[in-house]
């Protein structure tokens, strides 16, 4: 759990990434669970707005296990909004649509918080930080998940990485010229945040596109491809889910592989927008 090792090697540092993270996941876990509920309102059926759950109040969507998951691992659910189908004017259609709106309002988030962080980038460095000609001193290194420099500035090490031998290794400047390189230093904790809440969406969208119950992603599989036939106990999504939480915990399937479609999926986005913006 890089949580708890970040505890014990560097306390005050995983305390202070905390502090980026907590107010992140508050909001995506918010939003996420809100567009669930006004989808589901537009589709006819009022129990999330008669229960509450049209709120901008996060204690009215906050599942603690989901949120402790988000915390440690970067992934994690919310206290899923009640519906109703009954009420749907058209069942399988209002499900689906109902079940990607959480999905779509974190894929929104994201697109506008990597729209910003491209540009607080632009704003934040002065422009001779490009002219350097190091390998790694590129505006990609800077913006993409697997980023080097993007790890740097996210996690607060005011180090520039200028090239890379291997893996794991790499040969930086001094935190001096970190600073000597920023046209307006504060917006380093601005871009820290946007970093943290473009990870946390893209994170949310992918787990909860797993077609595994009680998942968004199972509704979708089930309303496209099944037509809406498969139809599970409570009982059997309860045992579906604690599964689900035990593979989380124990093993590093379903985090390798949201790890891997959020580089590729990130990676694509930030040389689009750096292509639009002439900045490729």
């Amino acid at each position: 759990m890089g949580i708890l090792s970040g505890l014990q090697s560097d306390p005050l540092g995983t305390l202070i990434s905390l502090l980026y993270a907590i107010p992140a996941i508050l909001i995506s876990l918010t939003l996420h669970e809100m567009a669930h509920g006004y989808v589901a309102l537009k589709c006819g059926d009022p129990t999330a707005q008669m229960m509450g759950r049209l709120s901008f109040n996060p204690l009215h969507h906050l599942d603690p296990i989901g949120t402790l998951f988000m915390v440690l691992f970067g992934f994690g659910w919310a206290r899923p909004v009640p519906v109703n189908p009954r009420n749907f004017r058209n069942y399988r259609r209002d499900d689906l649509l109902v079940s990607v709106a959480g999905v779509v309002m974190n894929l929104i988030l994201f697109c506008l918080s990597m729209v910003l962080i491209v540009g607080v980038n632009e704003v934040m460095w002065k422009s001779s930080l490009w002219d350097l000609g190091y390998p790694l001193i590129n505006r990609q290194d800077f913006l993409r998940f697997d980023g080097f420099n993007f790890y740097s500035v996210s996690s607060g090490e005011n180090i520039l990485f200028t090239m890379s031998t291997g893996a794991d290794s790499g040969y930086a400047l001094d935190t001096m010229t970190f600073n000597q390189y920023l046209s307006v230093p504060w917006l380093v904790y601005v871009q820290r945040f946007l970093m943290g809440f473009s990870r946390i969406n893209l994170s949310l969208a992918i787990f909860n596109l797993l077609p595994i119950p009680p998942l968004d992603g199972y509704h979708v599989v089930n309303d496209i491809f099944l037509r809406g036939k498969l139809h599970l106990s409570a009982q059997v999504v309860r045992y579906l889910s604690l599964a689900l939480m035990a593979v989380m915990f124990f093993t590093d399937i379903i985090s390798n592989i949201i790890g891997s479609v959020m580089y590729f999926v990130q990676g694509g986005v930030v040389s689009a927008l750096l292509t639009v913006c002439g900045l490729g």
